[in-house]
């Protein structure tokens, strides 16, 4: 009886006021405690239900977290040890927190609450998930990012994936102390950042890649126009002249579809100082290239890639994709003259998010782009807490655009360098 009574205020408040909760505008909490209170009240009385005033706070305080927040999960977003949120099915929610993941005791009513949930996520955003389009992907106003797969495609009822937006992760002194870099490394990729080197953030899904992109697009100098493109909105620039642009899904109609490839082609007319890719997939590796090779420098971007080679591999197959016709060896040509350095990073058994690998592009060999490994880190052993532990080395090799940046008036020891 209680679950059904809390089933009917909700109805009874989004029938009423859902457009301005599932709005994008903030709804003032006190207005809405007033709201569900006083629904919940009319149904007490007119029913004779007997409900206990401590009934009813509990009533109002779960229906406040779902209207203002995400209901059962709402003290996981607010957890900042807790990094993804992985909900099977209205009754397993699995978490992400301090790198492991966990089985926990939250669980939905049942399909039709965890359904409501799902209709809080996409509400505010043109994405909608139904038989024809049983999955999507959408952007929380806090930066985290929501994955939905429904049935048919998903066998055991929806799911969802939250990635949350790790706010206290803002500079490069934030991943030292974290450990996903040293020092030294951190020095160098900032001095990459203010000298326009082009960069690739690659690893697997859940590496930290995107994390480290934002981080180090802090760096970006304020006086330069940046347009990101992204097929789901992830990036958090501090600067003041950034452009954000997003791909769109085709409506139900199958019409309207608006692609990466076609907003990256678009960008190139808009005097980008800076493009930034969320995520590179397919295709618009050629317009990429192409990009960087005709004068946009300091590019960024992000790619799924298990290593700095498979990062070349995974360009040389995007390219190919393009349909035009183009030599394997004019391929590694353009990607040799395109991109300067690639960031490798990794997620290890220990829940730890390490970058593996600062390796640059450096010309041609057999008509093969050349991969010169700057940084490596190197796991030793596994100590008696299950942790990790190694070292980064420096390789010796001295970036090939190194002797560019004192013309540029920025300062790097070569120490830096020396082999280890």
């Amino acid at each position: 009886m209680f679950k059904e009574l809390k089933n009917r205020i909700r109805q009874k408040v989004i029938s009423e006021h859902g457009g301005r909760i599932f709005s994008k505008e903030a709804v003032d909490e006190k207005e809405l405690r007033i709201v569900i209170l006083r629904v919940t009240n009319n149904l007490n009385s007119r029913e004779g239900m007997g409900l206990m005033e401590s009934d009813k706070e509990v009533i109002t305080g779960e229906l406040m977290d779902e209207f203002m927040g995400f209901g059962p999960i709402e003290h996981f977003m607010r957890d900042p040890q807790v990094t993804e949120i992985m909900i099977n099915g209205a009754k397993k929610v699995y978490i992400e927190k301090q790198g492991k993941k966990q089985l926990t005791d939250v669980v939905f009513e049942d399909e039709n609450h965890l359904n409501y949930l799902i209709y809080k996520l996409l509400a505010p955003t043109r994405h909608r998930v139904d038989e024809l389009t049983p999955f999507t992907e959408v952007s929380l106003p806090d930066g985290s990012r929501a994955n939905i797969v429904i049935p048919p495609i998903a066998l055991n009822g929806q799911v969802v994936t939250l990635r949350k937006f790790l706010k206290d992760i803002n500079t490069a002194e934030d991943l030292i102390k974290l450990g996903t870099i040293d020092k030294r490394m951190g020095d160098f990729l900032i001095t990459c950042i203010r000298a326009r080197v082009n960069i690739i953030f690659s690893g697997a899904s859940g590496s930290g890649k995107t994390t480290s992109l934002n981080v180090f697009s802090w760096y970006i100098k304020e006086d330069e126009r940046v347009v990101t493109i992204e097929d789901t909105a992830e990036l958090h620039l501090s600067q003041d002249h950034v452009v954000r642009l997003e791909a769109r899904q085709a409506n139900i109609e199958g019409k309207g579809e608006i692609t990466i490839r076609q907003l990256f082609r678009n960008c190139l007319r808009m005097r980008p100082d800076r493009i930034i890719l969320g995520e590179i997939r397919g295709a618009e590796a050629l317009e990429m290239l192409q990009a960087i090779c005709s004068g946009h420098k300091g590019s960024l971007v992000v790619l799924h890639a298990d290593s700095p080679q498979e990062v070349i591999y995974r360009l040389e197959t995007m390219v190919l994709t393009s349909g035009v016709a183009i030599s394997l060896e004019a391929i590694h040509r353009h990607i040799a003259a395109a991109i300067d350095l690639i960031v490798q990073q990794e997620q290890f058994p220990d829940g730890s998010r390490k970058v593996t690998h600062i390796s640059q592009v450096n010309g041609l060999k057999d008509g093969q782009a050349v991969i010169e490994d700057i940084f490596v880190y190197e796991a030793d052993r596994i100590d008696h807490n299950g942790n990790v532990c190694g070292r980064w080395k420096a390789s010796g090799v001295i970036p090939k655009f190194y002797p560019a940046l004192k013309k540029l008036g920025i300062e790097l020891p070569q120490s830096i360098f020396d082999k280890d």
